[in-house]
């Protein structure tokens, strides 16, 4: 089966062919750094991440670009809140962009600042007004949406029928309302760079542009972000890309739909704003990956403390089941190395089921549905009174293929217990042998306080942290 992709401009999904064979470029909008990163922030975050795995693990080299906006009215005003200055709130929040997208299993992109690329931005404004599709008008510029007859086909509105979002301001200075501003004039006491119109600094949209013609050229292969970006974000980057090269600005755009916080939208005037750095003091960064995934990238998803749970309680299953696989094969004849022919055909059909699903517009709900469908087959497996070293090590590999794209199992680290634990488990099994249950039971719970929990398993005594 061909990779599909479901192309926002088109409405369908199409056979996804690469520009050159073999390669991926690939651009994703990322944050306006002036706060932590939000859970919304996280969900394009996260499933772009997979998309980029899953090619690479298809054998394509993707090139993949997520930018940083370091200069906004955003930052602006948080640095006047905090007596700072734009960089070093920029600074601030983009290592602490790293420091949670890292915990989150993300991971890193070619990550371009908007101040590290202000004139190829300056370049871009001034090839538009040399077009006479952008013009000046007191110190700033501005777009003549007029001038771009398919403005609105990533939206699906015509100009009539847009709303126009908080960076698309109607002005005096416009010739129409519908123009929306490429570089704006700097307010005094305002970070600013020189440019022919004067002093100021890029407007929002123009800043992907420009990037996206710096690293990845003038058509790139995938365009992605979240569904909020479509308007007025998206169609800003069309028009004026599409109306400096003559060229589509990506083959395929993709956005990920809204997520709600205890099924309402996540708003301001709601107050429900929940940052991922808050999040992961409660919860693991498995869950959250998690949750994200189990609901299809284009439909809305739910953030709640039952959604949550819901989620580590998956992660756990999957944990228990890999545990009790390598468990087993610390048991396992070393020289056993036929394969179970009934397992191995089970682990063929689950990875071409993976492998379909992720096919068809990267299902990955379909994706997590196959390691539990693995899991089943495994703890099955695990059932019988003999089994081999390569058949665990087979369903050990399959976890791995499909967690190398997913990326929700938590890290199996080994860790040594101290001579007090040890102490104690050898004092239980004595007191099970004693038939001493209640001293048994006791030091199974003192254990599990300390965070060591005990399994009982026909090969013997096993035991894991919490």
């Amino acid at each position: 089966m061909s990779l599909k992709v479901y192309n926002t401009i088109s409405r369908t999904k199409e056979v996804f062919v690469p520009l050159t064979p073999g390669k991926v470029n690939m651009y994703v909008c990322g944050p306006t750094v002036y706060d932590y990163i939000h859970i919304g922030n996280a969900r394009p975050l996260i499933f772009f991440d997979v998309v980029r795995r899953y090619l690479q693990a298809s054998g394509y080299d993707v090139k993949y670009v997520v930018n940083f906006t370091d200069v906004d009215d955003k930052l602006i005003r948080k640095a006047e809140q905090i007596g700072s200055t734009v960089p070093e709130v920029a600074e601030r929040f983009i290592e602490a962009f790293f420091d949670n997208t890292h915990s989150l299993g993300i991971k890193d992109a070619i990550h371009p600042r908007v101040t590290e690329n202000i004139g190829e931005i300056v370049a871009f404004v001034q090839s538009l007004v040399d077009k006479g599709v952008a013009y000046e008008s007191g110190g700033d510029v501005y777009f003549r949406t007029s001038k771009f007859p398919e403005y609105g086909k990533v939206s699906h509105q015509n100009l009539d029928e847009l709303q126009f979002g908080i960076r698309v301001e109607v002005g005096d200075l416009k010739e129409n309302p519908q123009d929306f501003v490429l570089w704006k004039s700097a307010k005094p006491g305002e970070i600013f760079w020189a440019s022919p119109w004067g002093n100021g600094r890029p407007g929002w949209h123009i800043e992907c542009s420009a990037m996206v013609h710096k690293y990845l050229g003038e058509t790139i292969d995938i365009h992605g972000g979240g569904q909020d970006l479509q308007f007025p974000h998206h169609e800003c980057e069309v028009a004026q890309t599409e109306s400096l090269t003559g060229k589509p600005m990506a083959n395929y755009w993709m956005h990920n739909a809204y997520l709600n916080i205890n099924n309402e939208k996540m708003s301001k005037s709601l107050a429900n704003g929940l940052t991922v750095k808050d999040i992961l003091t409660k919860t693991s960064p498995q869950a959250v990956r998690f949750l994200m995934l189990s609901t299809h990238y284009r439909n809305p998803l739910n953030f709640s403390d039952d959604s949550i749970k819901q989620a580590e309680s998956g992660i756990e299953r999957l944990a228990n089941s890999i545990a009790n696989v390598k468990h087993r094969l610390q048991n396992a004849a070393a020289d056993s190395a036929e394969v179970d022919a009934e397992l191995a055909k089970a682990v063929e059909a689950i990875d071409a089921y993976f492998r379909q699903k992720m096919d068809d517009d990267f299902n990955t709900p379909d994706a997590i549905t196959a390691m539990f469908e693995l899991a089943g087959e495994a703890n099955r497996y695990l059932q019988h009174p003999s089994v081999t070293k390569a058949s665990l090590e087979l369903v050990l590999r399959q976890f791995e293929t499909i967690d190398d794209v997913i990326g929700i199992l938590p890290k199996q680290e080994e860790v040594l217990l101290d001579e007090e634990v040890e102490r104690l488990i050898a004092e239980r099994n004595e007191a099970r042998k004693q038939k001493n249950w209640a001293r048994a039971d006791e030091i199974r719970n003192l254990l599990t306080a300390q965070g060591i929990l005990l399994e009982d398993t026909p090969q013997g005594l096993r035991w894991r942290r919490k």
